[in-house]
């Protein structure tokens, strides 16, 4: 398998850190940018030379893919293990001493399993491979590794046609901004109540045939439950669709892949099954009815759709507002191994076009896709702490729409001199979060 240009110099760069005793080295890569294939080359020439390599996934889906790419790329697999990290965890006192650990998706790698199998190997040089080196926009990978290389970007790859380019439209069907999170992510007792209207399901119907009529389709959901629906609702319109979630038995879900491959089905639902490292060459379309914190699933999910084929422009339809959070697949981002207490924040901003729904950089004047011009938007006026009341009381009433939090809108409050209970009706009427302590109190206005 020939590698391309920038393939080799990752290897190269990698290899060059090695040589400079860099024992833990993670190298970022976009997705499609063809990680795979730069692991086996590396796995090749260790195993060539009698090296033992051990090469880590997080998910037992993977290992047959990579074996197959690692075969292709001549990997003497005598001196080569592949295996899911639970399974490795579990049987690290009977696993053969590597020279070389290889770790895909090595975002994950904080974690105790991941851990426990690298710290058992203190003398073995650790290369993970990523496309965002961030544990749930929450930090850097420096607890593990002490190097960290860039490749080319994702923008990069769609210029020179490794990655095809798309458009990315914002249709929100579910108001996230209420949902509270736990270890980073949002709770999925939550987002599965919020996602669970019939609703959603007939209108992500009607989008798909707007924006994606006709296409290969994988639609990310947040439950099985609303998994079923969707696929559903599709089948309800006369649209071949199927479900598949882990708990699907290998036959039928090979069945189903294969359908969906050749086209007999066109749209496939799934939870948490087809995301990192699942490669489905047909795909053309994704839809994202999963809200979610992690940037690295945002990339993975987003990207799914962007396979390079000629003449083709893959489509991202987001109900979920994942773009508000997270930005557009090819945002420049900064990655570090520092961890950080904020979430990885992407250099552009973002914002739906009225017209067509597009998803464009916020400082575009007209909208790439339909051509409509954006009106310069007025600078509401800051309401932050120590503004003069008298500025907020000679605001106009309907300013209060301008509040982003619950803080905002109680001094917009007292500047007006409402009763408090203003601010709660206010809040319930924009959907802004409201403080625990005025829990009961929001309850018994929204309830009368």
């Amino acid at each position: 398998m020939e590698l391309r240009e920038y393939q080799n110099e990752l290897i190269n760069n990698i290899r060059n850190e090695i040589i400079k005793e860099k024992r833990t080295i993670c190298a970022v890569l976009g997705c499609g940018g063809g990680k795979s294939v730069i692991q086996g080359k590396i796995a090749q020439s260790a195993t060539q030379k009698k090296n033992e390599v051990l090469f880590i996934v997080h998910r037992k889906e993977l290992c047959r893919q990579i074996e197959n790419t690692f075969r292709k790329c001549g990997v003497d697999f005598d001196y080569c293990t592949v295996g899911m990290v639970q399974t490795l965890c579990r049987r690290v006192t009977k696993l053969k001493e590597p020279k070389l650990i290889l770790v895909d998706e090595c975002h994950h790698i904080l974690s105790n399993s991941y851990r426990k199998i690298i710290d058992s190997f203190p003398n073995a040089v650790v290369v993970g491979f990523t496309a965002t080196p961030v544990r749930m926009n929450e930090g850097g990978l420096g607890d593990v590794f002490e190097s960290l290389i860039e490749s080319v970007s994702t923008k990069w790859l769609i210029e020179n046609h490794y990655l095809a380019p798309y458009k990315y439209y914002g249709v929100d069907l579910a108001d996230t901004r209420n949902l509270h999170t736990k270890n980073g992510e949002f709770i999925p007792d939550e987002v599965e109540h919020l996602m669970a209207r019939s609703v959603i399901y007939g209108s992500t119907v009607e989008n798909w045939r707007k924006f994606a009529d006709g296409r290969q389709t994988i639609v990310y959901c947040s439950s099985i439950n609303t998994s079923k629906e969707t696929a559903q609702a599709f089948q309800e319109a006369g649209i071949t669709a199927a479900h598949l979630d882990g708990t699907t038995g290998k036959a039928e879900r090979d069945r189903t892949v294969a359908d969906f491959r050749s086209g007999k089905i066109k749209v496939l639902c799934n939870v948490d099954l087809f995301g990192e490292g699942f490669d489905v060459p047909d795909c053309e379309a994704v839809v994202l009815l999963r809200p979610t914190r992690s940037l690295a699933l945002h990339i993975q999910q987003s990207m799914r759709s962007m396979r390079y084929k000629e003449g083709k422009t893959a489509i991202i339809l987001d109900h979920v507002g994942n773009y508000t959070r997270h930005g557009l697949p090819d945002d420049e981002r900064e990655w570090t191994l520092e961890p950080k207490k904020q979430k990885m924040r992407c250099k552009s901003k973002v914002k739906t076009c009225p017209n067509c729904f597009a998803v464009v950089p916020a400082g575009e004047p007209v909208c790439p896709n339909c051509g409509y011009r954006f009106k310069e938007e007025r600078k509401a006026p800051e309401v932050i702490e120590g503004v003069m009341l008298q500025e907020i009381s000679s605001l106009p009433y309907y300013d209060y729409k301008k509040c982003r939090t619950f803080e905002e809108l109680d001094r917009f409050r007292k500047a007006k001199k409402y009763k408090f209970c203003w601010t709660i009706h206010r809040a319930l009427e924009m959907h802004i979060p409201i403080p625990d302590k005025y829990s009961k109190l929001a309850d018994r206005l929204r309830a009368g």
